[in-house]
């Protein structure tokens, strides 16, 4: 690398700032995949503001920064760390040095209690430096160890923009949240070449462990950028709903009022129970124009998780899809509610459940893999939220789906109803079925159908929402077109509050 050149302060910089040899950067190019140092003048508002460890490695003359940037910049004028791969040395590999550089930065962003961007694109460990940077008590494990410690202290977030191998995969799945670029990013234990070596399976990249899988169907990514620009925009835009630690209180921003809809949410809520509506609309209705902040859409999508704001303040919303499964629950489902009300809850950020649920799934197949444990995991998440907790019953809450989504017993803030909701084990056609099923099968053909419309209308008296306000089930009943102002005061009125849930060293959650 620097071969007839003499060696200067200067001149040796510029040679690391160039990072690895041409062809790398061609490569990457024919991929789509920027210079790690043009990623970070994309992440940070001017650049990174300085950098630990430039000249890490710097005697080797063919590892400039030993393939990481590690350093502090500034994002929407609030200071932030990173750790950013670079691809161009040695496929981003990690020797002794480029361990050292991550674990330093993360003891920083723990003494500044600030968030922790990880920009990955790594091939794994440099086997050839096995015995310096693996095993020991500051090696890769520490990484690992680092991020469960900062977990729910400060955010830490991954764009994922190549490969995360082996170990490495680890670093994605500790973070609070994973971008992945699609058709480069890639998070596997084993490559497939391992794999059809251990195992005897033949199989592609992106089927084992490419960002579409993990973003529809292992659940380890949580959004999919089509573009670098775009998985580094929505970092950006991300970072905005948190604070810096779990100390503070997100900031609010100015206030905007909802989308134009054509419809109101009065017109858009179905007074059938079973009619299929799109829960967005009614979430476009409630919130500040243009301020939605998915995450997981892609990832069981019968249940809607996201930031947002109203009146300018961040809140978490977690909602019941009608349109996919009816809204029922599934253990993926679950899973996917349960990360997301850990999240908010740890940086303050109250919740919004929007409740029309069904329940949870039913049969064998859910049976089989897990529903139970993986149900009780959501439940056990929301009972631990100690932020303002707003639940809003849209149409139904039947059975368990009304304990998942922060029912009366679990101590939300409020529990509102729309005019046309009901709470109960279950819906009217299915209790009929469930009670009088032998007598329907008695009675003559020509009478069953008045009898089963009867007793529908019976259940359905029983549980009139204005009978179960009545006995305090639930804490309101307001008109569906005052939904967003009702949740707007509530909120400004529940900020001040502080809860500790139980004295203890931490529960045993379900897995």
């Amino acid at each position: 690398m620097y071969e007839g050149v003499t060696i200067t302060t200067k001149n040796l910089k510029e040679e690391i700032l160039k990072g690895g040899h041409p062809k790398y950067h061609e490569k990457n190019k024919e991929q789509g995949k920027l210079f790690v140092r043009e990623r970070l003048r994309l992440l940070f508002d001017d650049n990174i503001e300085f950098e630990d460890g430039l000249y890490a490695n710097c005697l080797a003359g063919d590892l400039p920064a030993d393939g990481v940037v590690t350093g502090i910049g500034k994002i929407h004028g609030r200071t932030v760390c990173v750790m950013a791969n670079d691809s161009t040395v040695k496929a981003g590999s990690w020797g002794k040095r480029t361990v050292e550089k991550i674990i330093r930065i993360q003891e920083t962003a723990d003494k500044l209690n600030c968030p922790l961007f990880y920009l990955v694109d790594s091939a794994g460990a440099r086997i050839t430096d096995q015995i310096e940077m693996f095993p020991g008590r500051r090696g890769a494990g520490r990484i690992f160890y680092n991020q469960v410690k900062l977990s729910g202290k400060i955010p830490q977030i991954c764009i994922l923009f190549g490969p995360s191998a082996a170990g490495g995969a680890y670093i994605p799945a500790f973070c609070d949240i994973v971008i992945m670029v699609e058709g480069n990013a890639s998070m596997y234990l084993g490559s497939p070449r391992m794999a059809e070596m251990v195992i005897g399976e033949k199989v592609d990249l992106e089927t084992m462990g490419g960002a579409k899988m993990h973003c529809t169907i292992s659940g380890c990514g949580d959004v999919l950028a089509k573009t670098e620009e775009e998985a580094i925009r929505y970092a950006r835009n991300y970072i905005r709903y948190f604070p810096n630690n779990y100390r503070e209180k997100p900031k609010a921003e100015a206030p905007k009022p909802p989308a134009n809809f054509k419809k109101s949410i009065d017109e858009l809520i179905p007074k059938n129970q079973n009619t299929p509506f799109n829960m967005y609309d009614l979430i476009d209705c409630m919130i500040d124009e243009d301020s939605f902040c998915e995450i997981k859409k892609l990832f069981a999508p019968e249940i809607i998780t996201g930031l947002a704001r109203m009146d300018g303040q961040p809140v978490g919303i977690i909602a019941n899809q009608p349109r996919v499964k009816g809204g029922v629950l599934f253990h993926d489902s679950a899973d996917k509610a349960a990360k997301f009300i850990s999240l908010c809850d740890a940086f303050n950020i109250p919740l919004i459940f929007l409740a029309d649920v069904p329940g949870f799934m039913i049969g064998t197949q859910v049976e089989k893999a897990g529903i139970i444990r993986h149900g009780a995991k959501m439940i056990f998440a929301m009972s631990e939220a100690t932020v303002p907790k707003i639940t809003v019953i849209v149409r139904k809450a039947y059975g368990a789906g009304l304990y998942a989504m922060a029912g009366p017993a679990f101590e939300p803030d409020c529990c509102i109803a729309l005019t046309t909701a009901q709470i109960a084990v279950m819906g009217p056609e299915a209790a009929v079925n469930a009670v009088y099923a032998n007598k329907i099968a008695q009675l003559p053909k020509e009478e069953q159908a008045a009898f089963i419309n009867q007793k529908r209308e019976e259940y359905r008296e029983e549980i009139d929402i204005y009978r179960l306000a009545s006995e305090l089930v639930v804490d309101d009943v307001i008109e569906p077109n005052e939904l967003r102002s009702a949740l707007i005061s509530r909120l400004h009125a529940y900020m001040s509050k502080y809860q500790v849930f139980t004295e203890r060293k931490h529960g045993v959650s379900p897995v």
